[in-house]
């Protein structure tokens, strides 16, 4: 039982033992190293201009840093007439599209029309400059202006004060900016990846619906309706209104000319030749309802109209923002949230367009382009803008080739904002409705539902909480139900990770997981054990420790049934550490009970291909001295071959 686990090499004995080179290993660096590294490496490094040792502009370091800012700079040079061409028809199909979608998207956010149409001006030009997509279409979309209404109802009402409303919504667009770029600047991108694809497919599902049945008031002409976003308290407005007078006539409208967007869509999906049709139908449906009343004088019926829009071009907002107002935690939190739900849905869209046309989307340079277009948006009357999937595909279609469509869509509405406000005047509300009914079920992605329920029941769990949060509660209470179901499954995995039993694949050195590979073969008197979670801390530290004596008393157990001769009994414990990326004092104290618990069982702990920082962790601890360091192997397979040589060496011996 005292034999000492070392290499022998047959080529002498003045080669130096593998395992040396595992224990020998330099002290890692720390995490204030570290630390100044990635900041080094991801905020300030600089590109390398020793290939151009010219003195050109392109050597010139600051013109360096306007392109990498900039990217208008690099692709700006090449840009030639052929290609405004498709751009100015992509951004006048757009225009098309995104004036009607401003003015209902402005109005679900709880403002006037106006501020809809300006927020498709200053985002879209300072994104033209910034972004790295080529087809991405900036502006209001759905899902934001519900968030904000929802969520800064609760903090002021818009009816009772419009004006302070629009300050926190302004302030609030503002932070939403600010934490967008800081995403980039530090490349904390990550943070995005909180909400999964299962959760954002609950949440828009979910959020869908409810912007579906705040709708029902424009479509009906309803006059008392509940500000809650919830379900029950719309189905129930909805009920308790129709006791209510009503005009009809509110009703016809809207729901005939859903019907013509909805045919008009269905005609571009079955011909893609004629792209336009839907891309126009929502201002073709503008035009033609504005004539309607207009002509008739419908509104003298009960037909609930637009009315005033402010005329002129986006007008200054910087003093307006709130950042002395008693609400400002609040605001920083619903400008958080803003922030990661329009850059998740601005990323996705991007990179899927990006993928069908052969190019890269850089996130980074997204997340910068986003925070600021929306900090100048908040200085500008603006609020949240980000990129839409409706309004990208009509751009995609409509065959853009570069920003420049963004460009000529915002000069569109701005020239808009002068002329036809006046027009816009008796724009009936169901009309408004309608549009932005048509626009719902791309949000509703059924499809990759029912996808998500095949590959994985606890994402579906994430993407039902989403939902139903959403539907039954609040936008707030969906994230927070999918966030923290995420978070839960995380931290389970890594509370009670798996105590994984290994055996060597036949004529190789592949050691498996016995249950994955039935056929895989246990050697006698070892048992191997492999950690399958990357941190050994104080949440799982017991329960791996008590998962491993456990395991270890069965084997004992199976040879006392057995009667296994003694020299075959369990002598020593191998522990895959492969997996392990980290380890904690708890995880440390665990270890160095497992070894005293195994020793005072003649068992022997060999401890198998730990990292880099664990190792460093062990020595600081001096557990390699009490393990013994030849009891530190590289591989899984030397330890077992250690133990099979010393094995027959004894025999031999005996």
């Amino acid at each position: 039982m005292g034999i000492e686990l070392q290499s022998h090499h047959e080529d002498g004995p003045s080669e130096e033992p593998i395992s040396r080179w595992l224990v020998d290993t330099p002290v890692p660096p720390s995490m204030w190293q570290e630390l100044a590294g990635y900041i080094r490496k991801n905020v300030f490094s600089k590109k390398d201009n020793r290939r151009n040792k010219t003195k050109s502009s392109s050597s010139n370091p600051v013109y360096s840093c306007l392109k990498s800012l900039f990217p208008i700079l690099i692709w700006g040079r090449q840009y030639k007439l052929n290609l405004f061409k498709k751009d100015l028809m992509a951004g006048l199909t757009l225009a098309s599209l995104c004036i009607p979608q401003s003015i209902g998207y402005a109005n679900l956010a709880g403002l006037d029309p106006e501020y809809g149409l300006y927020t498709s001006v200053v985002p879209p030009l300072i994104y033209s400059t910034m972004g790295s997509s080529r087809e991405l279409a900036i502006g209001p979309v759905a899902v934001v202006s519900l968030l904000l209404s929802s969520m800064v109802r609760d903090l002021q009402d818009p009816v009772t004060d419009p004006i302070a409303y629009r300050k926190i919504v302004f302030t609030v667009t503002f932070f939403a900016g600010a934490f967008q770029a800081i995403f980039g600047l530090f490349r904390l991108g990550f943070l995005v990846d909180f909400l999964s694809h299962a959760a954002l497919v609950g949440f828009m599902a979910g959020a869908a619906i409810v912007i579906g049945l705040q709708q029902l008031k424009g479509l009906f002409g309803l006059s008392h309706f509940t500000n809650k976003t919830d379900i029950v308290s719309v189905l129930s407005s909805v009920f308790h209104s129709l006791h209510h007078p009503w005009q009809p006539l509110n009703f016809v409208i809207g729901s005939s000319f859903l019907i013509f967007i909805l045919l008009a869509r269905f005609l571009g999906k079955r011909n893609k030749k004629l792209f336009w049709i839907p891309a126009m139908a929502p201002l073709i449906s503008v035009v033609l309802a504005t004539l309607i009343v207009y002509l008739t004088k419908a509104e003298t019926r009960g037909v609930k109209i637009v009315k005033h829009i402010k005329p002129g071009f986006n007008q200054p907002s910087v003093n307006q923002l709130q950042f002395s107002s008693p609400h400002l935690g609040q605001i920083v939190k619903i400008g958080l949230i803003s922030a990661i739900i329009a850059l998740t849905e601005a990323i996705a869209v991007g990179r899927s367009f990006a993928t069908i046309k052969g190019y890269r989307l850089d996130g980074n340079k997204e997340m910068m382009a986003m925070g600021f277009m929306n900090i100048a948006g908040s200085f500008t009357s603006c609020y949240v803008a980000t990129g839409s999937f409706s309004r990208t595909a009509v751009n995609f279609s409509a065959g853009c080739e570069t920003v420049v469509s963004n460009i000529v869509m915002a000069i569109t509405v701005m020239i808009s904002l002068e002329v036809l406000t006046r027009f816009l005047y008796f724009t009936p509300t169901a009309i408004l409705a309608s549009i932005i009914l048509s626009a719902l079920p791309g949000l509703i992605d059924i499809s990759g539902a029912l996808h998500i329920w095949k590959l994985d029941k606890l994402d579906f769990l994430v993407l039902a909480a989403a939902f139903f949060g959403v539907l039954f509660a609040s936008v707030e209470i969906g994230l927070l139900l999918a966030v923290g179901i995420s978070f839960t499954r995380i931290m389970l995995s890594s509370i009670r990770p798996n105590i994984e039993a290994l055996g060597r694949l036949s004529k190789t050195d592949i050691f498996g997981d016995i249950n994955q590979y039935p056929m895989a073969t246990k050697t006698l008197g070892l048992l191997t054990l492999r950690i399958s979670s990357p941190l050994l801390c104080f949440a799982n530290a017991n329960f791996i420790r008590d998962r491993i004596l456990n395991s270890v008393r069965e084997v004992e157990e199976e040879d006392n049934e057995q009667e296994v001769p003694k020299d075959k009994v369990l002598q020593v414990l191998i522990l895959d550490m492969s997996c392990v990326m980290g380890i904690d004092t708890s995880g440390v104290v665990a270890l160095e009970e497992l070894h005293k618990e195994l020793a005072s069982n003649d068992i022997r702990l060999v401890i198998a291909s730990p990292r880099w920082r664990i190792l460093h962790k062990l020595k600081r601890a001096k557990l390699e001295e009490k393990v013994k360091e030849e009891n530190i192997v590289m591989t899984v397979g030397e330890a077992v071959d250690i133990h099979v040589r010393a094995r027959s060496t004894s025999h031999d011996l005996c």
